[in-house]
């Protein structure tokens, strides 16, 4: 039996194919996908909104925020400065995590913005 949602031909429009192609075909495509995979994460995700919605926080309000050891924070709080997703910045004995640009901070906003639409939506 033939799925609905597929095409019946092969290719409906090869120019725009091979112009898309080659658009995607950057290494940029990585970062971005880097990106998606440090977010998918639900404890980074919270995390990524809480700097959103605070723009600077220490490691060990972060974990008390999330409800985790200053270690576990710690180690998902590298993992979004790795990604390219948080800044880092140390002030004597505290640790500070901010999100990284206005374009991070857009797109969690528009995330989030999103989630809450799904919610009452949905």
């Amino acid at each position: 039996m033939a799925s609905s949602d597929r095409c019946k031909v092969f290719c409906y429009d090869p120019e725009k194919v091979e112009r898309v192609q080659k658009k995607i075909k950057t290494p940029h495509i990585q970062q971005m996908a880097g990106m998606f995979k440090a977010l998918a994460d639900n404890t980074r995700a919270r995390i990524a909104l809480a700097l959103h919605l605070e723009g600077e926080l220490c490691v060990c309000d972060v974990a008390n925020i999330i409800g985790s050891s200053p270690a576990t924070a710690s180690h998902h709080l590298r993992s979004l400065h790795k990604m390219g997703l948080a800044r880092f910045r140390r002030e004597g004995k505290f640790a500070f995590y901010s999100l990284d640009d206005d374009h991070i901070q857009q797109l969690i906003a528009m995330a989030h913005a999103h989630s809450l639409e799904e919610e009452f939506h949905g």
